[in-house]
Formats: structure tokens, sequence, C-alpha cells
């Protein structure tokens, strides 16, 4: 074995991490430890196996959460809600999250990832199923907050896996296919939306909600273990360590662009399928296969923007948010041509996947022991879209639902404003990707944060 020194990777008045050099079918992670840098070494099929794993949690994590836009229509029926109150279960599930990510992805740092990950996947796969009891307006808000609980300490703890087995310029491509993933889960979702919900909608919860339930123990088999890390002081909290000084704009930046982002996409894609069935009157096989057709333009664009970001750096999916505004303004424009509907939403979704970049990007920002704690930042903008459904439902109530869908194209506009003024991670990737191609194949969860 031979030591590479890769550059980047450190702060300037840092000591360099030596990277031990193995065959190809191995990655070597530097993880920081109490006692100096240690490395984890996982053969190519335990990381295959184990990501193949996250992705499974991933497709049943997407149908969990999506079922809180997707079915609204039809628990709002069942329960006789206003609209203003059938947008408020997803405030409720949203408020669920934002306590989740905070305080789950804090315990996958200090406890361990693999632990989390069997709790937050058995967890929201029961709450799923409990949905099948709710027969209230007030227990619906109680099942989608727990839900929530567990939904939004996935996101995290999925992220801060990850990002240890594989190299930062693969992260955006592992990101596209967890996008990919979680869309998928949408579009199944949405197909059998169009195919069950005349029947009877509790079957899309059952589906969504057993299979999580049954699997969450095998991740002791397929996820591998790592040095727990805690680097914080005695009794001080990994969070508070993202406030420091010298982080503290960096980190409320984050928020606002997340919380932007949730409140955006909530403003019009939570209110998509009651726009097409209650003021555009379609039938619901047609309102099904335009859901699929957006989230299908979103799988393609996570690759796009996951290859685009590990090549020209985190901030250029900008742009796409920019797109996205557009694409909405149009969407809300056109007379009900399913066809262009069909490519706007496909437009739309391509365009919005340009976040797929942000669960690494954030871990990278931050030092390497607050991995999830970091990728949790990207569930703490929920508190600012709690109060999406509720501002975009009176506005409906009072100017009709376009306009309350209209309002989702500024707020994409400014959040594309604040991603482009935060710090780019990859900087000097050419450097380390030279190294890597001279060396090996080089895996490592190394932070490339500029500070």
């Amino acid at each position: 074995m031979s030591a590479v020194h890769v550059p980047g990777t450190l702060a300037s008045n840092a000591e360099p991490v030596a990277l031990v050099q193995t065959d190809d079918a191995a990655v070597v992670s530097p993880l920081p430890g109490r006692g100096g840098a240690l490395i984890l070494t996982l053969p190519l099929w335990r990381r295959l196996t184990a990501f193949s794993f996250l992705l499974i949690a991933e497709f049943f994590y997407g149908w969990a959460w999506n079922t809180v836009d997707v079915l609204r229509p039809l628990f709002r029926a069942s329960l006789g809600l206003t609209l203003t109150q059938a947008g408020s279960a997803y405030s409720a599930q949203g408020a669920g999250a934002l306590i989740g990510a905070l305080s789950i992805g804090q315990l996958a740092d200090r406890l361990g990832k693999r632990n989390m990950l069997v709790v937050v996947m058995g967890g929201y796969g029961l709450l799923l199923l409990a949905g099948t009891l709710v027969t209230s307006y007030s227990g619906l808000l109680l099942q989608r907050f727990v839900l929530g609980l567990f939904l939004g300490g996935s996101f995290p703890v999925v992220v801060g896996i990850y990002v240890e087995l594989f190299r930062p310029t693969l992260r955006g491509k592992l990101a596209s296919a967890i996008n990919a993933t979680f869309s998928g889960a949408i579009i199944t979702l949405g197909i059998a939306f169009g195919h069950l919900g005349r029947h009877h909608w509790h079957t899309l919860l059952w589906v969504g909600g057993m299979p999580p339930v049954l699997l969450a123990g095998l991740a002791y088999l397929v996820i591998p273990t790592s040095e727990r890390v805690a680097k914080s002081g005695p009794g001080k909290l990994p969070i508070a360590e993202l406030f420091t000084p010298t982080l503290r704009r960096q980190t409320l930046l984050l928020a606002s662009m997340t919380g932007l982002n949730f409140f955006a996409y909530q403003a019009f894609s939570g209110w998509l399928t009651t726009y097409l069935l209650n003021v555009k009157h379609l039938p619901k096989q047609d309102v099904g296969h335009l859901v699929a057709a957006q989230f299908a333009g979103n799988i393609l664009g996570g690759f796009f923007w996951g290859g685009v970001s590990d090549r020209f750096g985190r901030r250029t999916g900008a742009i796409g948010f920019f797109i996205t505004a557009c694409s909405i303004v149009a969407y809300l424009s056109v007379p009900g041509n399913q066809m262009v509907m069909i490519a706007l939403g496909n437009l739309y979704g391509f365009a919005l996947s340009a976040s797929v970049i942000w669960g690494p990007w954030l871990a990278e920002l931050y030092p390497p022991h607050l991995k999830s704690t970091a990728s949790s930042i990207f569930n703490w903008g929920r508190l600012v879209s709690f109060f999406s459904p509720l501002i975009t439902g009176a506005i409906a109530e009072h100017f009709g639902l376009r306009a309350g869908m209209l309002v989702s194209s500024l707020v994409f506009a400014l959040a594309a404003c604040i991603w482009l003024r935060l710090p780019e991670t990859l900087r000097e990737r050419r450097s380390v990707r030279s190294v890597a191609v001279a060396r090996g194949k080089l895996f490592g969860s190394g932070n490339t944060s500029s500070g």
C-alpha cells in the first residue's frame, strides 16, 4: 500500500490526511476520531449492497411522504375538510419532519446511522398504516405530525451513510439515483391513485406502509457499521457547532434557501391534484398520468443536474430553479391541452430536480463528524413551508387556486438567488480526480469545504 495526499479536503491550517491506496474493489474513507484519522475500508460488493438497500428505503420514504399531497383530495372528501384544513395536514407533517430532522440527525451522528435507519423505516411504515384508522380532522393532524417525525429523520440518515462510502465527485450521481427512486415512488403512487383511488384509497396506505416495517431489520445485515464519531464537547449538541461565528451566516442562508424551496414546492405541487381535479375538471386517471409525467421529468433532470454538479460545482443548479419559476407560470397559463401540460410538467420536474445535490453539498460544507446533522438542514426549511398551505389556501379561497399556486414562481426565483450566494465545495475537483486516476479508484468521505 502507498499513501496519497489529496488536496482540497482540509482547511489550509490543517495537517494533510493520508488516504491508503488499495485495490479497485475497496473504498477508503477517512473518518475523524478522537485518536486521529480512522480508515474504513469496504469491499465493492458491500458498498453496492448497502446503497441498494438505501434505494429501497428511499422508495417507501417517497411513497409515505407524498401521500399527503397525492391523496389530499381523497382524504379531504372522506373527512369533509375545507381547502385550508386539507392543506394543514402537510403543515402538521412538516412540523413533525422539522423536529425529526433536528433530533434524528444528531442522534445518527452520536448513536450510529444504521441504528437510526432501522428506527425511521419502522416508524414511518407504522405511522402510514395508522392513517387507515383516522376518522377526524384532529386525528389526521396527529397522525401526520407523528409520521413526519420519522420522515424528517430519513434524509439526514441516508445522506450520512452514502457520503461516507463514496468520493465527492461521485456524490452528485449517487444523489441522482436517490432522487430517481424518490420520484419513481411518486410516479408509482400517481399511477396507483388513478387506478385504485376510485375504490378504497386506504389500500394505498397499506401498500406503502407494510414493506418498510418488514424490511427495516435487514439494515443490520446490509448496512456496514463505522466508528461512532462525536467531537462535540461534553453536553454540547452537534447542532450547536453549525452556529459557531464562522458558520452561522452560512447555516442561516442554507435554512432560508431550503425553506423557500419547500414553501414554493408545496404552493404548486401540493395543490396540483386538487387544481387538476377541481379547476381543470379532469378525470382521476388523467390526473394520475399528469402527476406521473411531472416526476418522470424529475428523474431525468436529477441525473442531468447531478452530473453537472459533479463537473461544474454545486451552485450551477441555481439555473434550474429559475427555469422552474418560468415553467410554473406557463403551466398555469395554458389551456387544458393534455399533451402541452405533460410537456410543461416534465420541464417543471426536470428543472426542480436541480436541488438533488443539496444532500451531499450540505455534508461537504461542514466538518466530517457532522454529516447527518448538517444534512438535516435540508428539512429545517420546513419551518418556513408550514405556512405555505395556509397562505396559498387562503389566497385560493379569495382569488382562486391558480393565483395561490402562482406565488411559487416568485419564491423559487428568490431561492435561486440565495443559492448563488453560498460557498462552492468543488473548487479543487480536478486535483482530486487527477490523484484518483493516477493512483486507482479512490473513494473517501473527506470534507471539501472551503470553510
